[in-house]
């Protein structure tokens, strides 16, 4: 925000706004409903995941969930690998 007005991305200051500085990526998630609330997790990074009690907590927590586990790839510099797509479907499994 510059002197009370939001810009994202084309404002008139790249060298110190928060939205042109970031990086933004995309990443799937995916968020599952059971009795005890909401699950989410991000299947391009292992052990990324997170919960809440309604879908929108879970969807800010695992946003939040992403970020630390960028930062910490980062701090280690890791590479971080962006897959191209990711498929997810149902399967049929006779047990």
């Amino acid at each position: 925000m510059h002197r009370g007005v939001d810009y994202t991305c084309s404002c008139y200051f790249p060298d110190i706004c928060y939205y042109c500085i970031m990086k933004h990526f995309n990443f799937p998630i995916v968020i599952e409903h059971d009795k005890d609330g909401y699950f989410a997790f991000c299947p391009e990074f292992q052990g990324c995941y997170t919960q809440g009690d309604t879908y929108e907590e879970a969807l800010e927590n695992i946003k939040d969930a992403i970020k630390l586990h960028i930062g910490d790839r980062n701090e280690k510099d890791e590479e971080i690998v962006h897959k191209d797509s990711v498929g997810i479907m149902m399967v049929e499994v006779a047990v």
